[in-house]
């Protein structure tokens, strides 16, 4: 073949790949603004064309809205947009009224957040007061909280976790962005000296259930104090 043919044919190849990576991002754009909730790569790779890495898709998206007034971010172990940080402020009258937590409600979710998978009297414990069944009815409601399993224990206690919708609504993209005991003292949630036994543990939201945690069962009631 000759050098230009050859190069004509290196052109037209690289034309087709633009092309192909071009239309990828207007699907994986479309599916994104239609779609409620965040999506993962893999939901995303199984509408665009198969000669095009759903990574490269993602990539030319976040560089394409980077400086607009939405952005694509890594939420929930998804991806979805979001209205650009700078001008958050522009929506706030039209936005929902945020839901208000009691500081109760906010200590149980984060003795959830951090613990899970945990039971009712382990959080009772931690917390070191007893737990309003209506405070976790809250949580659950709100879909930042699930029940997972039971523990194998006497009783069969119910255990809870969080769910993607706490990782969404908090914009996390994963269990561990939640911050450590540094980061905690720094923002100012931790005052005054601390004891020299006091940590904060790696939270895991792992949905498989542990070697101590049997499955719900077809019939459960959250009324059960098993939780």
């Amino acid at each position: 073949m000759a050098p230009a043919e050859a190069q004509r044919d290196e052109d037209d190849e690289r034309w087709d790949g633009v092309e192909a990576l071009a239309r990828a991002c207007r699907i994986a754009e479309a599916l994104l603004f239609a779609s409620a909730a965040p999506l993962s790569a893999e939901e995303l790779a199984k509408s665009v064309p198969a000669n095009v890495p759903i990574e490269k898709v993602l990539e030319a998206l976040e560089r394409s809205y980077a400086m607009r007034g939405v952005t694509l971010k890594r939420v929930a172990g998804g991806f979805a947009f979001r209205t650009a940080p700078d001008l958050a402020y522009l929506l706030a009258p039209e936005a929902e009224a945020p839901r208000r937590l009691s500081r109760a409600a906010l200590e149980i979710l984060s003795i959830i957040a951090y613990h899970q998978p945990v039971t009712r009297a382990e959080i009772e414990e931690i917390r070191g007061v007893a737990t309003a069944k209506g405070t976790l009815d809250i949580l659950l409601e709100a879909g930042w909280v699930r029940l997972r399993g039971r523990r194998r224990s006497p009783g069969r206690p119910v255990t809870f976790g969080t769910t993607k919708g706490f990782l969404d609504h908090f914009g996390l993209d994963r269990i561990d962005d939640l911050p450590g005991l540094d980061e905690l003292k720094g923002a100012g949630f931790i005052e005054g000296r601390l004891s020299k036994d006091l940590s904060v543990p790696i939270p895991d939201d792992d949905p498989d259930l542990r070697a101590d945690e049997d499955p719900l069962g077809d019939l459960f009631s959250p009324l059960d104090e098993g939780g």
